[in-house]
């Protein structure tokens, strides 16, 4: 499968997501929810003001056990807080299928736990971080 395409869109949002032990249902509900409703598309005077819903945007989700990345000691990170995949793939899964209920669209996705290499023309650029512990 190597060189293989697996996931493509056009204009929409890369979603990098990282699960962690401590992450449910619930979150990957409301994380899924929020990011699809961001005001983050320039409306006709080029201000933030439109969605992902409203401008017909497209998903691609990458699972990216690296976002839980600990640094704190020594120079090798650790990723103790990423969940085993037992209990991620079937949240990132969820996850998956919420954004399609929210969007109506079934979002491309990458493949859960694979070696990727991931390409992104960042328009803008506008990159955010959203935390479901957090919830801001």
């Amino acid at each position: 499968m190597e060189g293989q395409i697996v996931g493509e869109i056009g204009i929409g949002l890369l979603i990098l997501v990282g699960i962690e032990d401590a992450d449910t249902v619930e979150d990957v509900s409301w994380l899924a929810g929020k990011i699809v409703r961001q005001r983050i598309f320039a409306d006709s005077e080029g201000l933030m003001n439109r969605s992902v819903i409203d401008i017909g945007g497209e998903l691609l989700v990458v699972s990216q056990f690296t976002l839980y990345a600990s640094t704190r000691k020594g120079n090798r990170p650790s990723f103790t807080r990423s969940a085993r995949p037992e209990h991620a793939v079937p949240l990132y899964e969820e996850f998956v299928n919420v954004l399609q209920r929210e969007t109506g669209k079934r979002p491309e996705t990458g493949r859960f736990g694979a070696m990727m290499e991931v390409e992104l023309l960042n328009d803008g650029p506008v990159t955010i971080v959203m935390d479901s512990r957090a919830r801001e």
